[in-house]
């Protein structure tokens, strides 16, 4: 071996988010000048740098290189020991490759991150929201969930009760919350609560949420009440003011009828005018009912309209259809299109780029819809559905996620006619690397507020729409 190595100390530590410098030291043992090429191998080279990559030095001679460890503050960073390595090729004698190794010791950091999803829910007696916890630290997180709100009007079931999440992972609390009381009429009201996510010897991180309970009775039925009882009272009182008086005379009658001891003989002209009148041919029938000729002409209009597409061989306008035309409009940044299929009016038109899919309150359930994408390398999905079998009060994911190619048409649901309501559906790009951003609208709800997928930060993808089993979602709008 012509080659002497050592590393300046040996072992070393370092912050995530910091740097570190450790000395490389070596002679030229041999009897010629020789060129030596450095190489960092181990889980630590895409972290370290080496000055300079090469030395050249002449027999007998000693020279230094420096090796940088900058690990970043993200939990790819793992805490504790990292063993490493310099791989040192001699240019004139490649073969007697030398590798000094080391360790670095990483030190460990927490940072937690907690989300509710959706912040804001919303019924008459119990809402369920879930909790997401990211450790977004080099260490495993343990934490335990509670919830509290001014006034003690919420009661809080939470499952499971602590959880275990690993560096860069995420884990999901489920809740049910409860009101204490209901309310039978009136306007809903919002009941603001916090869910404290405590760890050992750290303050709570609290996370703030929003129940909106609902009266059980709706607001028009106390109206119509209210009304009815107040017209009962008055048409009471008019009839106790202005009661008409009952007079008879059947003492009268009878002390006539004590004159005559026998019926008097019935008359040709009483019995005949006891008969019933035959109709006069003046008055006229009432006319037959028909349909009216504006119904009967949309009608006919709507069926020739099927036919003629039918004959004339029409195409589908697909999503991957309005993708391409938009990208050929637009070729400088991605889009992305969209269409849905709902309940009883089959596939609407496709839209792109944050338009509105669906129908806002009209109440009418998605069963599928139709994405595509352009300049995104392609889209995910997956579709979650109502489950008639629900334990929980939540919907399932039926099938597995489907996946095309950017202007390629991505389906999720189904179109039969017992296929079940789309509660929501999920949605990435570029396979979780790009960013999406959707908006949707829930039956009976409001739109929710704006979310994004995060990439690089362990949410990959983002969903649209309800977890709740007995609600759906009516429209949604889609950007990247």
């Amino acid at each position: 071996m012509s080659l002497w190595t050592s590393l300046e100390p040996a072992s070393a530590t370092v912050d995530p988010g910091d740097s570190t410098t450790v000395r490389l030291r070596l002679r030229n043992t041999g009897d010629v000048v020789d060129e030596y090429r450095f190489e960092t191998v181990g889980s630590l080279a895409p972290w370290t740098v080496v000055e300079p990559q090469s030395l050249r030095l002449y027999p007998g001679t000693t020279g230094t290189a420096e090796l940088t460890f900058s690990p970043p503050r993200t939990p790819d960073a793992t805490a504790g020991p990292h063993p490493y390595g310099v791989r040192i090729t001699p240019t004139e004698h490649p073969e007697a490759t030398s590798v000094p190794e080391g360790n670095l010791t990483v030190t460990p950091f927490t940072e937690v991150r907690a989300e509710l999803v959706p912040p804001t829910v919303k019924g008459r007696f119990r809402g369920r929201p879930r909790l997401a916890v990211d450790n977004l630290g080099n260490t495993k997180l343990t934490a335990s969930a509670s919830g509290s709100d001014n006034g003690d009007q919420l009661s809080y079931d939470i499952h499971p009760g602590s959880v275990q999440v690993e560096p860069g992972r995420a884990a999901f609390v489920k809740m049910t919350l409860k009101p204490r009381q209901i309310i039978w009429f009136g306007s809903a009201e919002a009941r603001p609560y916090t869910l404290a996510v405590r760890r050992s010897g750290v303050a709570p991180l609290e996370v703030a949420g929003t129940y909106v309970q609902r009266s059980l009775l709706p607001r028009w039925l106390a109206a119509f009440l209210s009304t009815l009882v107040a017209v009962a009272i008055a048409f009471v009182m008019i009839w106790i003011a202005y009661r008409p008086e009952v007079r008879t005379d059947a003492t009268e009658k009878v002390q006539e009828a004590g004159i005559a001891t026998l019926p008097p003989a019935p008359s040709p002209t009483s019995e005949a005018s006891k008969a019933p009148k035959a109709p006069s041919a003046d008055v006229a029938a009432p006319p037959a009912a028909t349909g009216t000729p504006r119904a009967n002409e949309a009608v006919a209009g709507a069926g020739s309209d099927r036919s003629e597409k039918k004959e004339t061989g029409t195409q589908e306008r697909t999503a991957a259809t309005a993708v391409q035309q938009r990208a050929a409009k637009d070729p400088s940044g991605p889009h992305i299109c969209y269409r849905v299929y709902a309940t009883g009016e089959g596939w609407s038109d496709a839209v792109c780029d944050g338009e509105t899919a669906g129908t806002v309150g009209g109440g009418t359930p998605l069963k599928a819809v139709n994405i595509a994408v352009s300049g995104t390398h392609g889209t995910s999905s997956g579709a979650y559905a109502h489950d008639p079998a629900s334990t929980n009060g939540e919907g399932h994911f039926p099938d597995p996620w489907t996946n095309a190619a950017d202007g390629v048409d991505n389906y999720v649901g189904s179109t039969r006619k017992d296929a079940p309501n789309m509660l929501g559906f999920t949605i990435n790009v570029d396979g979780g690397k790009g960013a999406v951003c959707q908006s949707a609208y829930v039956h009976n709800d409001a739109w929710l507020a704006l979310a994004c997928d995060e990439p690089g930060t362990g949410f990959d993808f983002t969903y649209a729409g309800t977890h709740d089993n007995d609600s759906w979602i009516e429209a949604f709008r889609l950007t990247v």
